[in-house]
């Protein structure tokens, strides 16, 4: 570091300055800048401990999970839609009835039996 002196290397050791001895002034102005930066680190350490700082940290790292797993299951959702979308027409898109018919009724059986199912709850 410079401006300390080191024991035992007072001598020129091939291009470097021998360092000079400091005052008693430059030493305590060390000491206290030191102390200040020490001073620094503790509150930092302690804002980061704090269990608030802590809490706050795990909420956003949940929230920026969830918008990650519901922007993947949007954009998943999205593609079926399209992909089944695109089964049901021509290349034209005109309707492939071949197609249409079979999902309309299996769609009328589910709601025909949820009815029945809901009417026997009764």
């Amino acid at each position: 570091m410079v401006g300390y002196a080191r024991h035992g290397t007072d001598h020129d050791d091939g291009g470097s300055a021998v360092p000079e001895a400091r005052t008693p002034a430059q030493i305590e102005a060390d000491i206290v800048r030191r102390r200040e930066q020490l001073a620094e680190a503790l509150d930092e350490i302690g804002v980061r401990l704090h269990p608030k700082t802590i809490v706050g940290d795990a909420k956003a790292k949940v929230v920026s999970n969830v918008d990650h797993v519901v922007g993947r299951a949007v954009a998943t959702v999205n593609r079926l839609v399209t992909d089944a979308r695109d089964g049901l027409r021509h290349d034209d898109g005109a309707p492939r009835v071949e197609r249409i018919v079979p999902v309309a009724l299996l769609a009328a059986g589910v709601v025909g039996l949820l009815v029945l199912s809901a009417r026997r709850k009764r």
